[in-house]
């Protein structure tokens, strides 16, 4: 009888934790942004980015992506949930960013020096959209290839002045 009341006890309290972990799982340390301030962005593109995506300010999650919409002249464009408690100058830029090579996209905003604040509804003047890696790549490659086309031509003219001056 002892025994089962100890097997009762283990399981109960192991249940306790998996519920507990559960919670904490599914909990964040998301800004508060209820009542926050909503502002508007368009980007030309904004690869990687969905409803959720972190808004951040000197590396700090300060709110999220509430929306995203195609507008009219094909442009894109973010709606940001910032934090009620967060003053954003009305000169801020904002950029998407990847946090690394392998990992997701977010949204970067740099503070300007401007004394006025954004309020709902405003909407950011300077935007730098995500950048197409592949894209970036091909760049890469294609000038590389330029490059040695170039050196390679610069040696075959040294060869002929070289040869010049030895006949």
């Amino acid at each position: 009888m002892a025994e089962d009341l100890r097997n009762i006890l283990i399981g109960a309290v192991t249940l306790a934790a998996f519920l507990l972990g559960g919670v904490f799982s599914f909990t964040s340390n998301a800004v508060d942004t209820s009542g926050g301030v909503f502002v508007t962005a368009q980007f030309n593109r904004i690869d990687g980015l969905d409803s959720g995506t972190e808004v951040r300010m000197g590396g700090i999650k300060i709110g999220e992506v509430a929306t995203l919409n195609l507008k009219e002249d094909y442009s894109a464009e973010a709606t940001l949930k910032i934090g009620a408690n967060i003053l954003i100058p009305t000169d801020t830029s904002v950029a998407i960013h990847t946090g690394s090579i392998f990992g997701g996209k977010y949204v970067s905003l740099e503070p300007g020096a401007e004394d006025k604040y954004m309020e709902s509804g405003d909407v950011f003047e300077v935007t730098q959209g995500s950048v197409d890696v592949q894209n970036l790549l091909d760049l890469i490659i294609g000038q590389a290839k330029s490059n040695q086309a170039k050196v390679k031509k610069q040696l075959e003219e040294l060869k002929k002045l070289r040869a010049g001056l030895k006949g």
